[in-house]
């Protein structure tokens, strides 16, 4: 399958981390927490514009199983609480 025809799914920010590289981790995770993105952005970026969303279309074919139960309930949990607070393009 293309990506020009990949459908999306929206997914909800469930972890946030910094490092002392001065890189900003970020998880998006689908609904019920079975799948996730983890993304890398510099912190300078993120302060020049290009804010961390409650939630983003992500292309299925750029998500990844969550290995376990655990995290896949946690995910879920923090989707749900996220979504309760914020409007889906609100900046966090």
């Amino acid at each position: 399958m293309s990506d020009s025809t990949d459908s999306t799914v929206r997914c909800w920010l469930v972890e946030r981390t910094f490092d002392d590289r001065n890189l900003v981790t970020t998880v998006y995770a689908t609904p019920d927490g079975s799948h996730y993105q983890q993304r890398e952005r510099s912190a300078t970026s993120l302060q020049n514009g290009s804010a961390v969303t409650a939630a983003t279309e992500i292309p299925e074919s750029e998500l990844e199983a969550v290995p376990d139960e655990d995290t896949r309930e946690r995910y879920a949990e923090e989707v749900e609480r996220t979504a309760e607070q914020y409007d889906p393009d609100e900046a966090i």
